[in-house]
């Protein structure tokens, strides 16, 4: 199965009434028009009229957003006409994966691309509303790679700084794409950097078949080291590098009997079901409509589910390691974590500079 793009959130609050796009989409979806546009109507993130509103304090998220839809076009570019031919792969692999750490990604993975981590049809721009993702577009190789978002901030969920700490890591991992695809097409093979606002791909389920993590309860790549406190990068090459492995620490199984996130979601939009099979991925409902409700009445991209994680407070390795196949590893996890935190994260206002 593959997704559309016309399909996620960010794409239907930008369809305006009356507009070709709204139009189309509709005629096609009649069963979301009502509540997209209420959520269209209410007011904007970080905007007045939401529960975080700041008339200085949010232009530093809508700045970084304005910033990095200027950085789009340098996705692609020019390929080198001298190719490098006959390099060692395996060397190759790991200079890339050097570079991407030595620009502050924490984790770095390679995988074959499958047509299923592509989307289907573009949505999210009025220049390249419904065309479709052809095979010409596609790349073989998928580089990805996950930025930590500031544990601090994150812990200050729902709080404006966690907007910032989301930002920031939308900003890192740009940087560290524009670094690799600019490196590789200097090398005379093409490479596209699939960045905030610009993805034509699904980068949690290229994330996963690399082996950076699972999809975990809140819809969320969910890695060993720093949970789903990480933002996530990819640029896709037909360079051809040697590949890693998925991994299967059993994280499924942790989040069915955690369940943390869903009795804390203020939008009720984590379902409290076991996980189902949607296609071949097995993972958990998310209600995107509530989710997204609640970060246009907060007004900040909420971000409590990520800090209520037990993965996002650096679980022990050793603890990790023997969890998949040992319940009452598990259970001491979940209880370490409520016994650190009997509510959850939660610091109180935002830093003081803000």
């Amino acid at each position: 199965m593959k997704y559309d793009e016309r399909d996620i959130m960010f794409a239907r609050m930008t369809y305006q009434s009356g507009g070709l796009q709204y139009e189309d989409y509709y005629k096609r979806h009649p069963e979301k028009k009502e509540i997209d546009d209420t959520l269209r109507n209410m007011p904007n993130i970080c905007g007045e009229g939401t529960a975080t509103y700041h008339p200085i304090n949010g232009k530093m998220v809508d700045s970084t957003f304005e910033f990095l839809s200027r950085l789009h076009p340098l996705c692609q570019g020019d390929i080198n006409g001298i190719r490098l031919e006959n390099y060692d792969k395996a060397e190759m692999t790991e200079r890339i994966k050097g570079l991407a750490t030595y620009y502050n990604a924490k984790l770095v993975g390679v995988t074959e691309m499958e047509n299923n981590h592509y989307y289907s049809h573009r949505g999210r721009h009025p220049e390249d509303y419904g065309q479709p993702i052809d095979s010409n577009e596609q790349h073989p190789y998928g580089i990805v790679f996950a930025v930590e978002m500031d544990q601090d901030y994150i812990y200050r969920a729902p709080q404006l700084s966690v907007s910032l700490a989301s930002t920031k890591g939308y900003i890192d991992g740009a940087i560290v794409g524009m670094i690799i695809s600019h490196f590789i097409r200097s090398l005379g093979y093409e490479a596209r950097n699939h960045m905030d606002g610009n993805y034509m791909v699904i980068a949690p389920l290229v994330a996963r078949d690399a082996g950076l993590g699972q999809l975990g309860r809140q819809g969320l790549l969910l890695t060993k080291e720093y949970g789903s406190r990480v933002r996530l990068g990819v640029v896709t090459t037909n360079m051809p590098l040697n590949t890693d492995a998925p991994i299967d620490f059993g994280i499924t199984t942790f989040c069915d009997e955690c369940g943390i996130c869903s009795r804390t979601c203020p939008g009720k939009a984590i379902s409290k079901e076991g996980p189902q099979d949607y296609d071949g991925i097995l993972g958990f409902k998310i209600n995107h409509e509530e989710c997204y409700r609640r970060w246009r009445s907060i007004g900040t991209d909420c971000g409590i589910c990520i800090a209520n994680c037990p993965f996002s407070d650096h679980v022990d390795p050793s603890l990790i390691e023997k969890m998949k196949d040992d319940a009452e590893i598990r259970q001491k996890i979940i209880q370490n974590f409520k016994e650190k935190y009997p509510i959850r994260p939660y610091l109180r206002g935002n830093p003081d500079w803000m």
